[in-house]
């Protein structure tokens, strides 16, 4: 037996975000800024919008004790869940630097892409996912397409 997987995702241009997709996008880069990295000077900014429209930001932070530090995607995906438990996330941003300058899109670590699959199945519902470059954002439509062999029930 042979399986295929296969994933679609959009590429746009910064241009073409509508409003509120740039309004994700900028938090998340307004996180990044904020971030705690002085080990890897690679700071991460996340942004997450639930469906009754709060978003909540996280960004990474380090420690000299690795791996006891926190990525951006689980630092917001554990603020919004401790904050509003029962509102489903509807997507999340995510943006980088490094000296300063903005990185082309990112794609979350193996740990943050199982949190976010289990977000989709604690909800019922597809978390949709911006991977934000410096002149284009890549959007995903769901946590399965970056994590199609997951733990747990497939």
């Amino acid at each position: 037996m042979e399986k295929h997987i296969y994933i679609s995702i959009r590429i746009l241009k910064t241009a073409e975000l509508n409003s509120g997709e740039a309004d994700l996008r900028n938090a998340a880069i307004d996180a990044a800024s904020r971030a705690y990295a002085p080990y890897s000077g690679f700071q991460v900014g996340a942004a997450v919008l639930l469906e009754n429209r709060m978003m909540f930001e996280g960004n990474n932070q380090e420690n000299v004790a690795y791996p006891s530090g926190m990525c951006a995607e689980r630092v917001a995906l554990f603020a919004a869940g401790a904050s509003c438990p029962d509102t489903a996330v509807e997507a999340i941003a995510i943006a980088a630097f490094k000296n300063g300058e903005m990185q082309d899109s990112i794609s979350p670590c193996g740990a943050c892409r199982q949190v976010l699959l289990e977000t989709e199945n604690r909800y019922q519902k597809p978390v949709k996912i911006y991977l934000c470059g410096k002149d284009e954002t890549v959007v995903v439509s769901s946590a399965k397409d970056l994590l199609p062999l997951s733990f747990g029930r497939m």
